[in-house]
């Protein structure tokens, strides 16, 4: 989708106002000249419409299309001209290569591409039946993005070069429901979205997984309440800190605090990525009071003003991408064993956000979701004097843990559901709870005890299901 007549205002921060062409790319009376220009290309889409949460209900972000624009030099142009819609760019650690998922034909499916930041024939990196959106470049020739199916848009990773085919495709999510990857954090975790609790498409929050689907986690446990107040489009800056969006707002997440920072910017209304320049500044897109539509501007951190970047008074421009080079993440080794099964060792599941449960615990309960989406019960397991644990539980599905008292009343039970990997063994702190709360360095209870994991993975709830039914046979042929 072009641009035809409209106009395009672009502004570096260093220079005077011009207003440029959308379609021609070159600057009328009174345009910045590309010498006076030192900024480095900024990637952004450019859509009559877009609804930012929508994929979290699994529905179109750019119902009326989309084209990526590339703002170079002061000039305004189409970066992928010949294509139907084109969206989400993510440029590679050489600050040259660009991913984005694009329709080359108005009834195509989203596709993943790859060209070049500074134009070319694009080339087609990965398709499917069904949309691929939000690629995102992983060290060690891979990619993440989310692929739409039935029951919502999953995450999965795939090498660049499509070696392996489909075999080598990874899914790194296993719950019903929305994830759209966000960043790729230095450490090789993918920042993803959801619905709060994970999967639901209620509030949006953030999230975090390894390269090969373990380990998935709230970034933070302090969720903000309503759709409007819900964070989403996390980017991790140069310092470390995870800066994210919150409609009127911005946030951000620092590795001292247990709770997110406010960010004080300017008024306005804040939606997509926000993106980094060289210099520290941010890109944001930003609908400022009285504006109708979304325009790019730079900020830096601190500062009283933004400085416009470009605008349309009747497009929204936003998903900021910044084509200069970046650190390559670090590549997370797998060490998922050759199970079916998933081990999870609680240190002391008495503490909490909060701090301690209220009431003594006694057992955890597993519960998992059928294929029908009822909870089925798996089984329970002791909990020690010392708030530990060591259970087992069926690898890649739905699974919700439950504390409960002697009496097998819950006191404490997870909001939604998460899963374990196949081969996964996984130690957490306490019960919805982070570093800041974990106990003393010394030998969980049930370790002492027993080093075999207790058997949540509904084998034994079967099992006994059989013999009731076996006795019950038995008993009825009797008469």
């Amino acid at each position: 989708m072009r641009h035809g007549a409209h106009l395009v205002v672009a502004l570096c921060a260093l220079a005077p106002l011009g207003v440029l062409s959308a379609r021609g790319g070159q600057p009328t009376h009174g345009a910045v000249a590309a010498a006076e220009i030192q900024e480095p290309a900024v990637i952004f889409t450019s859509a009559p419409v877009y609804d930012s949460l929508a994929a979290l209900d699994g529905r179109e972000r750019f119902p009326q299309g989309a084209q990526l624009m590339v703002l170079r030099s002061g000039r305004v142009e189409a970066l992928t001209p010949g294509f139907a819609a084109s969206a989400d760019a993510s440029v590679g650690f050489d600050g040259q290569a660009v991913l984005f998922a694009g329709k080359k034909h108005a009834g195509d499916p989203w596709q993943i591409w790859k060209t070049s930041a500074s134009g070319g024939e694009p080339q087609l990196v990965r398709s499917a039946a069904t949309n691929l959106i939000r690629p995102l470049w992983m060290p060690g020739g891979r990619m993440v993005y989310a692929r739409r199916s039935p029951s919502g848009y999953g995450l999965e990773t795939a090498a660049m070069d499509g070696a392996g085919g489909e075999a080598a495709v990874q899914r790194l999510t296993f719950l019903p429901g929305n994830f759209v990857p966000d960043d790729v954090l230095g450490d090789g975790r993918v920042l993803f979205e959801s619905g709060f609790p994970l999967g639901a498409d209620a509030t949006p929050e953030m999230f975090l997984v390894y390269a090969d689907g373990s380990g998935v986690e709230s970034v933070r446990c302090d969720h903000p309440a309503g759709r409007e107040a819900g964070r989403e489009h996390g980017k991790q800056m140069a310092s470390g800190d995870i800066v994210f969006t919150h409609g009127q707002r911005l946030g951000r997440f620092t590795s001292a605090l247990k709770d997110e920072a406010a960010v004080v910017a300017p008024a306005g209304e804040y939606a997509g990525d926000v993106a980094e320049l060289p210099d520290g500044r941010w890109v944001l897109a930003v609908k400022r009071p009285g504006a109708a539509h979304f325009a790019l501007a730079a900020w830096g951190p601190g500062t009283a003003a933004l400085a416009p970047l470009t605008r349309d008074a009747a497009r929204d421009f936003v998903e900021p991408a910044v084509a200069a080079p970046r650190t390559e993440p670090k590549k997370h080794p797998s060490g998922l064993h050759d199970w079916s099964v998933g081990n999870l060792l609680a240190l002391d599941a008495r503490m909490t956000r909060g701090g301690p449960v209220a009431g003594r615990l006694a057992a955890v309960k597993a519960e998992t979701l059928d294929a029908t989406g009822h909870t089925v019960e798996l089984g329970t397991a002791p909990v020690e004097t010392d708030g530990s644990f060591f259970v087992q539980a069926t690898g890649d599905q739905p699974l919700r843990l439950i504390l409960l008292d002697a009496q097998g009343r819950t006191l404490r039970a997870e909001h939604g559901w998460f899963w374990v990997r196949s081969g996964e063994q996984r130690i957490c702190a306490g019960c919805h709870t982070g570093p800041e709360r974990a106990p003393d360095n010394r030998v969980p209870a049930v370790l002492l005890r027993t080093q075999t994991p207790a058997d949540l993975t509904g084998t034994r709830m079967r099992i006994a299901a059989m013999n009731s039914s076996v006795a019950g046979s038995s008993a009825a042929g009797g008469h």
